[in-house]
């Protein structure tokens, strides 16, 4: 009988008091008991036996500028692959994968950077995403991006300036969205203008953003939904 999920998030926020991605994914967990470490504090990490499931979240840190806690959560990432645990990465933790997995010379400057709600359209079929309407929209905010990873990295979703938006790791349980799924609409906004506060560029796509924002985004519970039912 399989074990009931239990899932470690590995909380890559820098200023916690501001930015809690965290908060956003466990809104999306309830009833399914969850651990979160906030991996550049330097907080101890609990043993991977303990959990089923791997969810690594964006930051506020540029993938493109190493700091020192990138290679303490790299060496976790490669353990957790060859223990076989699922894993699902955003944003930042997308890209953190294909840095752990096949190393930093994968990622560069988006160009353009994206900000505010994107289309992604898959390109091929994969069970955490074929109850998704195709294209489906997220919350996007990103100013780095994966750059054709070498196999076994698979490409499953793009957008118009982004080919490598959903990622899976061969066949095993390891994918990668560059997208927010799991930040609502009205947290988006939030986000955006903490952004604002904070002088984060380009300030002109963050205005333009809040001004198209939608009113909703409701994909992470589908996505986790079959996520969630891999046995880990």
């Amino acid at each position: 009988m399989p074990k009931p999920p239990r899932v470690l998030i590995l909380d890559n926020a820098i200023h916690r008091h501001l930015y809690r991605p965290a908060w956003a994914w466990k809104a999306h967990l309830k009833g399914i008991e969850t651990k979160t470490v906030n991996i550049p504090s330097g907080a101890p990490i609990p043993p991977l036996d303990g959990f089923t499931h791997l969810l690594v979240t964006g930051s506020e840190a540029s993938i493109l500028e190493p700091r020192p806690w990138f290679e303490r959560e790299a060496v976790l990432l490669r353990t957790a692959v060859d223990r076989g645990t699922p894993i699902l990465g955003s944003c930042f933790g997308h890209q953190m994968l294909v840095h752990a997995l096949s190393g930093p010379e994968y990622l560069r400057p988006a160009d353009p950077p994206e900000i505010g709600w994107a289309e992604i359209e898959m390109v091929a079929s994969d069970p955490l995403f074929d109850g998704l309407a195709n294209p489906w929209r997220a919350f996007v905010f990103h100013l780095g991006q994966a750059v054709d990873p070498p196999p076994p990295w698979r490409k499953l979703g793009r957008t118009r300036h982004c080919d490598t938006h959903v990622l899976r790791y061969g066949d095993r349980p390891v994918w990668g969205i560059q997208a927010h799924p799991e930040i609502s609409s009205r947290k988006a906004k939030v986000f955006l203008r903490i952004s604002l506060l904070l002088g984060l560029k380009p300030a002109r796509h963050v205005l333009r953003a809040l001004r198209d924002a939608p009113p909703r985004n409701d994909v992470a519970e589908t996505v986790l939904q079959c996520f969630l039912q891999i046995p880990g």
